[in-house]
């Protein structure tokens, strides 16, 4: 009798628990809720990029000789004009004095055709010489004056030849690494340039964009180069994920889609007072659209099903399951919704895949969407 009455009272335990639990269950759980609210929003989209000079120059020799002098260290700043190789001088100067002889001999050679022809005038004049004597001198002279003009022009060779033996920067820049040294011989046909001098003064940046996309911007500000001209400015994350100091503008965009990727290639300059961005290196461009009086919630309050979208909203204080259409586009941490939901409408803003169906729901810690 004992035993059945114990096991009464623990069955009468057991169901006061469990109705106990069920009355709990029926509160509210608090969660993470929020009203949405329509706004302007701005998305970014992110491109690997390119960097590049504002010019790079690929320095090579104009004449053939050996090195006999380094006038930079590699990395320096140089300057438009300055030297920074010289080439054996020796051979292009001997070439300089030898053509500098052969014009002072042809101005000796064309003063005694002129004397000859101005002698041959007066005799044929006076019918001592024939017309053959007369037109011959003719003939001396001009060949005199062409002699004397290719003398000045092999003069002017030989001096641009030996100008050329000092090899100099034609841009303001910073100076490559040097693959060559003193005593290496060089020629305008080397594989490797001496130096590459790049003017880093401005920084441009190549990235490319889906068609599709481009279409977009197109059809977004009314045309190429509309939008080229208003697009806002865009950021560049550096190698080292730093966000670079100096905002960027788009500046180009390529006429033509690349067949193999179907991709427009664009690009953005950078102004580089610091000299932090380097031609060669790489980077990602931050590219914002605007989009006016839309609405836009956290990826963590939808799920997919289906290769559909869906959002919780509290309806009554209970969950319900609400299929929405995004955009097609997104930053990776917010959705702009273009149906389904509506401002004013409360929604579950985390962790949506974890919710069913009708879960009481404690509103009192609800916040407005960002604005």
């Amino acid at each position: 009798m004992k035993k059945t009455n114990f096991y009464l009272a623990s069955c009468f335990l057991s169901l006061l628990c469990a109705c106990q639990g069920n009355q709990h269950e029926q509160v509210g759980t608090t969660y993470k809720t929020v009203i949405v609210q329509a706004s302007n929003q701005t998305l970014f989209s992110n491109y690997a990029a390119t960097l590049r000079g504002k010019q790079s120059v690929e320095i090579r020799p104009q004449v053939s000789g050996v090195i006999t002098d380094i006038r930079i260290n590699e990395g320096d700043a140089v300057h438009k004009g300055q030297v920074l190789f010289i080439i054996d001088q020796v051979p292009y100067k001997a070439a300089l004095e030898t053509a500098l002889a052969n014009v002072k001999s042809a101005e000796a050679s064309l003063q005694t055709a002129k004397l000859t022809a101005n002698s041959k005038e007066v005799l044929y004049k006076e019918n001592v010489v024939s017309d053959f004597d007369l037109q011959t001198a003719r003939n001396q002279l001009l060949e005199a004056e062409a002699a004397l003009a290719q003398a000045k022009a092999q003069e002017t060779n030989a001096r641009n030849d030996l100008s050329y033996t000092e090899v100099k920067s034609p841009v303001d820049g910073v100076a490559s690494m040097i693959p060559y040294r003193i005593g290496a011989l060089v020629s305008s046909s080397i594989s490797e340039p001496l130096v590459t001098v790049s003017d880093d003064s401005e920084i441009y940046a190549y990235f490319s964009m889906a068609e599709n996309q481009m279409l977009d911007l197109i059809l977004q500000y009314g045309s190429l180069e509309k939008a080229r001209r208003e697009m806002p400015q865009v950021s560049l994350a550096m190698s080292n994920g730093t966000t670079y100091t100096h905002a960027g503008k788009i500046d180009a965009i390529s006429g033509t889609v690349e067949e193999s990727t179907g991709a427009v290639t664009l690009r953005a300059v950078f102004p580089n007072p610091e000299h932090l961005l380097r031609n060669g290196g790489s980077g990602t461009v931050s590219v914002p659209t605007e989009y006016k009086n839309c609405i836009a919630i956290p990826q963590s309050a939808t799920y997919e099903l289906q290769n559909r979208v869906f959002t919780w909203k509290v309806v009554d204080g209970k969950t319900q399951s609400a299929p929405i259409t995004i955009h097609k586009y997104n930053d990776g941490t917010s959705y702009i919704v273009l149906s389904g939901i509506q401002a004013g409408d409360t929604i579950i803003a985390e962790g949506a895949g974890l919710m069913h169906e009708g879960i009481a729901i404690d509103i009192t810690s609800t916040v407005e969407s960002e604005k």
